[in-house]
């Protein structure tokens, strides 16, 4: 049997991705005002941004506790082995939940292979990491041999470079670090940040939209190998035409082929904000 591969909401997968590849996604929890949904099921990204644009603001949740045991028992009854790819520990407690349950699940089902696995990513950074981890099941890899692929590729390459119109929606929810050296948003300045150790961190500022899509991909440049042939993410918080510029000009800039794009889901994108863009790829 198949190892199944399981991942959330956060990684931001296209819908025919999610089918091709036989993902299962369980949702986390978007929560605005006394109203709970869950990311994809109940909400969609188009809806979160609407309603960030109008004033309101939004806060997440991990998956629920229930929801992911319902999964995990789902498949160790069928005695069908499982990696559950989880947004980084440095981000959400939802790792670490995973992990308490798997450990539950495994006591009643001690012969059924389960595996939880820290990202140490966010968005397509693990959705690309949940794609590779399935093309391999799919192949007949084993939970170990998948497990070993990711960890040295994706867990110990993944690049992510991004840039958001409102650091404030980042501060409010306390997941970028050092952000006081970022203002000047009236100034139409923008941070570049990036992922280190899972946890969000500014790089630099840049002044215009433009010139940071020329920044990002002079970091994709430094910082990339095989550019031309491996599968880059490009996330957008309901901007397609930046996501478009910019792969564009990553296609100028080094032939690359392969892209997948998606809008910034509504966990993601509570935190994020309208105007993210966000690049993903494997780096030296």
């Amino acid at each position: 049997m198949n190892v199944k591969i399981i991942t959330d909401s956060a990684s931001d997968l296209p819908d025919e991705l999610i089918t091709k590849y036989d993902i299962d996604i369980m949702p986390l929890v978007v929560i605005m005002g006394n109203d709970e949904f869950y990311d994809r099921e109940d909400i969609q990204a188009k809806e979160l941004y609407k309603a960030l644009r109008e004033g309101e603001m939004a806060k997440t949740s991990q998956i629920p506790p229930a929801r992911m045991k319902e999964t995990f028992v789902k498949y160790a009854e069928k005695g069908q082995p499982f990696i559950y790819i989880a947004l980084s520990s440095g981000i959400s407690g939802t790792y670490q939940s995973a992990s308490i349950i798997k450990d539950e699940v495994q006591e009643e089902f001690p012969n059924v292979q389960m595996e939880v696995i820290d990202s140490k990513a966010a968005s397509l950074g693990y959705g690309l990491m949940a794609i590779s981890a399935a093309e391999l099941a799919s192949n007949g890899k084993t939970a170990d041999e998948i497990k070993q692929h990711l960890s040295t590729t994706y867990l110990t390459h993944m690049e992510h470079i991004f840039t958001v119109d409102d650091l404030e929606f980042l501060q409010r929810g306390g997941r970028v670090s050092r952000a006081s050296a970022f203002v000047g948003g009236m100034l139409k300045i923008k941070p570049v940040l990036h992922v280190e150790d899972g946890k969000l961190v500014p790089i630099e500022k840049i002044r215009g939209k433009n010139k940071v899509v020329k920044r990002m991909v002079d970091i994709m440049k430094e910082r990339g190998v095989n550019l031309q042939s491996q599968l880059i993410g490009i996330t957008h918080g309901d901007d397609l035409e930046s996501a478009e510029k910019l792969k564009s000009a990553i296609q100028e800039a080094f032939g690359s082929e392969r892209f997948v794009i998606h809008e910034v889901g509504a966990t993601i994108g509570s935190h994020s904000g309208p105007g993210t863009l966000a690049l993903f790829f494997l780096n030296k």
